[in-house]
């Protein structure tokens, strides 16, 4: 029986963007929900996302969160880990952010979320792993082709977010198994971002998993872009409001 798992990253407080991709899997089913963090941040309606998820756990995706990791921006807001951040206009709207989160958004964060970033699951006899960004830093490095930060062949599957670029690929590690030709298949599936994509696609991006199939759907859907810029106050640097345009 082939089963479902919808698979989300870096909604980045973009309402909008999350209720387009609400609607688009309207209808449909799912077995789990994999969240791989930065729910909040660079958008301007942290509370509301962080709302909007509480109220999916409570509802129709009661018992169905198998994931749902902090990311670096959940780091950020809790711990105020600005350190890493390498602009005064990314240390501002973090900063902008956690004056605005409600005691209720943090407490979401601190007893809904997994604060290590990273989590390991079976699901259909695969072994997978879950992380915001890599084995090297789970919260500050991402995983991109050529450059995997980490070795994985203990993995089937490896979910990621952080670089909000969608991409599904496989790596092939040597191992000793003559059986399988000596080769182990890890495959590599990060969903895009909901709320604010850099892969030169704008849309709100997201993906589908299928198993045993291993069949990966890297989805994406229009949003309001405009409203969601309208929101920004003059007070905050317009970079974060004018890269949803392209999504740069």
């Amino acid at each position: 029986m082939m089963k479902k798992y919808l698979i989300l990253s870096d909604l980045h407080g973009n309402i909008s963007a999350w209720n387009a991709v609400m609607d688009d899997i309207s209808g449909e089913s799912f077995d789990g929900i994999l969240l791989l963090g930065d729910n909040i941040d660079y958008g301007m309606r942290s509370n509301e996302i962080l709302s909007e998820l509480k109220k999916k756990a409570e509802g129709e995706w009661s018992g169905k969160i198998l994931v749902n990791l902090w990311g670096n921006h959940e780091k950020l807001a809790v711990e105020r880990d600005l350190e890493h951040l390498s602009t005064d206009r990314g240390r501002a709207m973090a900063n902008y952010t956690r004056e605005h989160l409600s005691e209720g958004s943090f407490a979401y964060m601190d007893q809904e979320m997994n604060q290590e970033a990273r989590e390991e699951l079976t699901l259909e006899g695969l072994n997978i792993l879950a992380v915001h960004g890599s084995l090297e830093d789970p919260y500050w490095k991402g995983i991109s082709p050529d450059n995997l930060r980490g070795t994985y062949s203990a993995y089937d599957l490896v979910l990621s977010g952080h670089t909000h670029c969608s991409q599904c690929f496989t790596v092939f590690y040597s191992v000793e198994d003559s059986e399988m030709r000596n080769k182990k298949a890890v495959t590599f599936i990060n969903p895009g971002s909901v709320g604010q994509p850099r892969n030169q696609n704008p849309f709100a991006q997201y993906a589908v998993l299928t198993l045993p199939l291993k069949q990966v759907e890297l989805r994406a859907v229009p949003y309001d872009i405009e409203y969601e810029q309208s929101l920004f106050p003059d007070t905050l640097d317009p970079f974060y409001k004018n890269r949803l345009t392209r999504g740069v």
